[in-house]
């Protein structure tokens, strides 16, 4: 989430789908005609034709394969670099594209996401690139487009450590993902995705109350608290407005938002993006709800000045006022209002420790 924004103009990239597709696409054609393209050629869903370098290709008469070095642009992915393969072969007559999970591509082991308990984790939007590349190919050389295809990524199932996959119930691999094919550099819409699969995954489970939280020390803590499940449990970091918009339409009996004073009172003043690049603390309004707390006027003239937020913290607690109490009933009154109802809402303010150190009313 800290992953410095390089300067200047940003470099897009594709998706683990686009790649997937690429590889597909010169797999296939050399499959029928022995020879693969120097460079690959596919449309993306929104209509513009990319090209990409094959990595590596191999064929026979049963198998032809071909992969593709996934390049992320000046986006901070942790799939940069990767190598996405695909190895294609004929496929029984009337089966269409089928898809398997080769080595280091996760398989759905949990009900809520957009594909089926046991499918290969290759979502919607790149099967059908997928598909769409096999019948336009099997058009140019007139044959019929019954096609096994399977997916691997080298290296997968440790780069998937570093993403959400375990928790949405995706195990061995990675999930191939995108669905306009082109990484936005810093968009985060990898991470918001994963937080609404998050929530259908809870919601499949059929679980009622889910705790996001802004960070590993305020997830662990909030866990310990409330004795939640790993299912339970949203890894939402900054984006609250991207887990409250998708709860104002798929609600949930209960949402518990966990997190720093810093990020939490910043959502109290209204910022729904929490980066520090993308929203900035007021400490004059700091300064009034410390005064809303309780404190006098020697302590709001001290939260004004302070250095930062956590100062801010510090100075209320040493004059006995509950600053986080506030922030954390603040916070909750600006989410309820984003959900517009359906949700209760209860927010715990947590410090570096884990020590809870602000909650809103509800009990």
């Amino acid at each position: 989430m800290e992953d410095r924004k390089p300067d200047g103009k940003l470099r897009r990239g594709w998706t683990t789908g686009a790649c997937a597709t690429a590889a597909t696409a010169a797999a296939f054609r050399a499959l029928l005609s022995g020879v693969f393209p120097r460079r690959v050629s596919i449309a993306l869903p929104r209509g513009d034709t990319v090209e990409f370098e094959l990595a590596t290709c191999e064929c026979d008469e049963i198998h032809a394969t071909a992969s593709v070095i996934k390049d992320a642009g000046d986006d901070p992915d942790v799939t940069h670099g990767a190598e996405i393969t695909a190895d294609v072969c004929i496929g029984t007559t009337g089966s269409g594209v089928t898809f398997k999970a080769g080595p280091g591509v996760g398989t759905v082991t949990l009900p809520g996401l957009l594909l089926g308990v046991g499918e290969p984790a290759i979502n919607p939007v790149p099967r059908k690139m997928m598909e769409i590349a096999v019948r336009e190919i099997a058009a140019e050389f007139d044959v019929v487009g019954d096609l096994e295809i399977t997916i691997s990524v080298a290296n997968g199932e440790a780069l998937a450590k570093k993403t959400m996959n375990g928790r949405l119930g995706i195990v061995g691999g990675l999930s191939i993902l995108g669905t306009t094919g082109i990484v936005i550099p810093f968009s985060c819409s990898s991470w918001i995705h994963s937080i609404h699969r998050g929530v259908d995954v809870a919601k499949a489970g059929g679980i009622t109350h889910i705790a996001a939280a802004t960070g590993s020390t305020s997830e662990a803590a909030v866990k310990l608290m409330l004795g939640l499940s790993e299912q339970a449990l949203i890894d939402m970091g900054d984006f609250a407005g991207g887990l409250i918009k998708y709860l104002r339409k798929n609600p949930i009996e209960q949402l518990t938002l966990a997190g720093g004073f810093g990020k939490l009172a910043k959502l109290a003043q209204g910022h729904l993006d929490l980066h520090s690049s993308r929203s900035e603390l007021d400490l004059a309004k700091l300064a009034t709800m410390a005064k809303e707390a309780g404190g006098d006027d020697a302590l709001v003239a001290s939260v004004k000045t302070a250095n930062t937020g956590l100062q801010a913290l510090n100075l209320s607690q040493s004059a006995g006022i509950p600053l986080a109490d506030r922030v954390a009933l603040g916070a909750r009154e600006v989410a309820r209002a984003a959900l517009a109802g359906g949700t209760n809402v209860n927010v715990l303010v947590f410090d570096r420790q884990g020590k809870l150190v602000g909650r809103s009313n509800d009990r």
